[in-house]
């Protein structure tokens, strides 16, 4: 059984304009699946139906095995506990008047009744925040400061950091890198490679990136306009029989 499967993915907004057309794809334990596609062709879009922040007009969406449609807030506790984010802006996803110790303890506070910990121990919650910074590369000295006191990317790393906090089976990574610097960018691509073999977490890694994408999945899926129009293992992205698009977007990183 498929950790997520996503069968026959409709959405449209009160435009009339379809955002996603009959998107159909799996995500299998431990692995990073690759979506990458031109901006506003809808990839961000299927990462809030997947968190369940926006519904969609028809299809299913499975975890698990269940389905996720028509269920109330408190039935998706769940499910929420075992799917995390990490989007785009750092600073965006951190409260600026909370200290970093206070926004990585949240999702434990949240959820941490209905967990068992496999990787982290909770015996106190400064020592529990001195693993997650220890995970992720900070001082734990950071515990106090608060995200103005930080870089793009450390500020990043605190998102991810509390991301895996609870230990979830997926993270969906929706540009995680596409707002830091260069050397920034890629040592947080190093980070999430290992975090995902060391936590056993599956990815939804999302970027308009090809050569990122290539780096951190095993299957690679291309959006177009809404669409799925090429899925395919990593290996075979320069294969002949990719779809134009897909040549495409080769021809501008290469």
């Amino acid at each position: 059984m498929s950790l997520l499967d996503v069968r026959k993915v409709h959405k449209s907004y009160e435009t009339g304009v379809e955002i996603l057309r009959n998107v159909n794809f799996s995500i299998e334990r431990k692995e990073c699946l690759g979506l990458v596609g031109e901006s506003g062709c809808g990839k961000s879009t299927l990462a809030r139906i997947i968190l369940q922040i926006e519904s969609f007009d028809h299809g299913c969406i499975l975890f698990e095995g269940t389905a996720l449609q028509n269920k109330s807030e408190r039935s998706l506790n769940s499910y929420r506990k075992n799917i995390q984010a990490v989007l785009q802006n750092p600073a965006a996803a951190l409260n600026p008047k909370l200290k970093i110790k206070n926004s990585l303890v949240d999702p434990y506070q949240q959820f941490g009744s209905e967990i068992t910990l496999k990787h982290f121990t909770y015996t106190s919650e400064a020592n529990f925040i001195g693993q997650l910074l220890e995970t992720v590369e900070l001082p734990k000295s950071f515990a106090e400061r608060y995200p103005h006191e930080l870089s793009g990317g450390q500020k990043q790393r605190v998102t991810i950091a509390r991301a895996i906090s609870i230990e979830p089976a997926l993270i969906i990574l929706d540009e995680p890198a596409s707002s830091l610097d260069v050397l920034s960018q890629a040592a947080v691509l190093k980070l999430l490679g290992g975090l995902r073999k060391t936590l056993d977490i599956s990815y939804l890694f999302i970027s308009h990136d090809l050569s990122a994408v290539q780096q951190m999945s095993q299957r690679i899926l291309v959006m177009k306009e809404g669409e799925i129009v090429d899925s395919f293992e990593k290996e075979l992205l320069f294969a002949e029989d990719r779809h134009p698009y897909t040549k495409e977007l080769i021809s501008l990183f290469e």
